[in-house]
C-alpha cells in the first residue's frame, strides 16, 4: 500500500508536528523542571509524590518528543492530489452507501497521524482508507464492519 518507512502528512499536519515538538520542548519541559524544583523542596524524595509524579511526567515527554521526532525524519508531504484519477493519500472523495441511495459522504484521505474522524480525514490505513486506495470514479469497494460489510460506491476525486 505505502512505504511502511514512511510517515504522510499534509502540509498543515507536518506544520502542527513540528509544533507539537517545540511546545513539548520548551513549555512542557519548562513546567515539569518547575514541578521538580518545587518537589525538590519539600524535601525526602523518597516518599515524595509530586517528585515522582514529576519525573513520570518528564519520561513521557521525553518518550514523546522522540516519537515525534521519528515522525518528523520519516515525514513525507503529500499535497492535495488534483488532478488524479484515483484516490491516494491527499485526495477528497464523496461516496454513496449503496445501501443508502442518495445519501453522500465526503473524507479527505490523509496519513495516520493526522486522521480524525470528527473531521472526515480518513486515515489510508484505516478499513475504509484501504479499501478506497488507489480506487477509481464508479468503483464499488467493500468495507469490513462490526455489523457486517458495507459497500460504497465512489463518486467523485478531488
Amino acid at each position: 500500500m505505502t512505504n511502511q518507512d514512511s510517515e504522510y502528512f499534509s502540509e498543515e499536519g507536518l506544520k502542527k508536528l513540528k509544533d507539537d515538538i517545540e511546545t513539548l520542548k520548551t513549555k512542557t519541559r519548562r513546567e515539569i523542571a518547575d514541578r521538580l524544583e518545587y518537589a525538590k523542596s519539600l524535601g525526602d524524595l523518597s516518599e515524595n509524590s509530586e517528585y515522582q509524579e514529576a519525573k513520570e511526567a518528564q519520561v513521557l515527554n521525553e518518550t514523546q518528543i522522540v516519537e515525534l521526532e521519528d515522525a518528523l525524519r520519516r515525514a513525507v508531504v503529500v499535497k492535495k492530489s488534483n488532478g488524479k484519477d484515483y484516490i491516494d493519500i491527499g485526495s477528497r472523495v464523496v461516496l454513496e452507501r449503496t445501501d443508502q441511495p442518495g445519501t453522500k459522504l465526503e473524507f479527505f484521505v490523509v496519513g495516520s497521524n493526522e486522521s480524525s474522524p470528527g473531521e472526515n480525514k480518513i486515515s489510508n490505513e484505516s478499513p475504509l482508507g484501504g479499501a478506497l486506495w488507489k480506487r477509481k470514479k464508479n468503483e464499488v469497494v467493500s468495507v469490513p464492519t462490526p455489523k457486517g460489510k458495507v459497500e460504497y460506491k465512489i463518486l467523485e476525486i478531488f
